[in-house]
């Protein structure tokens, strides 16, 4: 009696295994099965909820279901990606990742670590530049620095907050030439941009798309950028590196999903983004917004966060930035 009661717990356990060993692959087949969530972690309007809400309506092609745009803005981004953090692995909440995922834990900000994701890919990326005005009286970066040594902190220089990635970028000049600013910080580069039009501060450290317009009408000049190589539209701005200087940093934008999501759905999104990426209405969207083209997958992104986390982690340390 036992023994028979027996082997049919055996014969039922081993038929509910296999069901579930097949429902598995089914159901990664069938993602995404309804609507997807894309956490923006800032307000919209921006450069951030502009990719964002491009790559949304560009996916349409690449998948029968929707995706949403959600945007949970405040405590410089920590919100929306707590949330996404939380929320159950199944690819159906998703987050736009940017550099400030690296900077906030460092900063003391915020408690997660870039680990809590799973990197999709990434899809863009800007350097940080040297922007004045037209009518200053530096035209070369050496120029620049040479009265940022001669009078420290009487050259300042906005950016987009304490601790921020522009803070931080010139921060990292100061410590690559011995410079001393002035920081000036901003809620937001606009602001910051719009302080420098105005005649209140000398400079910005902000990114090419930030200054373009202003650049190209003639009111603004570059005098560098912080980057490996020059950048495209400011083929003329010299980088760092070709002065001697020895500073590549700037901002990025990726996609994540919360670490947990199981391999099947993440190649799932991998695949959906990469056709996404490529979209020629992505590229025209981006160069409206003036946000540099960049598309890493999953792999190579995730070697991005390790590298940059490490960075950032060495230079607030370093120089001890407070927020």
């Amino acid at each position: 009696m036992k023994s028979t009661f027996l082997r049919r717990l055996a014969a039922v356990s081993a038929a509910a295994a296999l069901a579930l060993g097949l429902a598995a692959p089914a159901a990664a087949d069938d993602f995404p099965s309804r609507t997807i969530e894309l956490v923006v972690p800032y307000q919209p309007g921006g450069g951030t909820d502009g990719l964002a809400r491009t790559f949304a309506d560009a996916s349409r092609k690449h998948m029968a279901q929707s995706m949403v745009i959600v945007n949970r803005p405040g405590a410089g981004g920590a919100i929306g990606w707590t949330e996404v953090i939380n929320a159950k692995p199944d690819g159906y909440k998703l987050a736009v990742l940017t550099v400030e995922l690296l900077t906030l834990p460092h900063l003391g900000l915020a408690k997660f670590n870039y680990d809590d994701f799973q990197p999709i890919a990434q899809l863009n990326a800007d350097p940080a530049a040297i922007t004045v005005k037209a009518d200053a009286p530096w035209n070369t970066i050496e120029e620049f620095l040479a009265d940022a040594k001669k009078k420290p902190e009487s050259v300042r220089v906005g950016n987009s907050g304490n601790g921020s990635i522009w803070h931080l970028a010139a921060a990292a000049l100061e410590d690559k030439t011995g410079a001393k600013f002035g920081h000036i910080p901003f809620q937001g580069a606009a602001p910051a941009v719009l302080a420098l039009l105005g005649g209140h501060i000398e400079a910005v450290a902000v990114s090419p798309a930030e200054v373009s317009t202003h650049v190209q009408s003639g009111k603004l000049k570059m005098l560098m950028v912080m980057a490996d190589k020059r950048v495209p539209g400011f083929e003329k701005v010299p980088t760092g590196k070709e002065r001697g200087i020895d500073v590549s940093i700037g901002t990025w934008r990726g996609l994540g999903a919360p670490k947990n999501t199981p391999p099947e759905v993440m190649a799932k999104l991998r695949e959906i983004t990469a056709k996404t990426a490529a979209e020629p209405m992505m590229r025209e969207a981006m160069d409206k917004l003036n946000l540099g083209y960049v598309y890493t997958d999953g792999a190579a992104f995730k070697e991005t966060l390790a590298r940059d986390n490490a960075y950032y982690k060495d230079l607030i340390t370093k120089l001890n930035i407070k927020p």
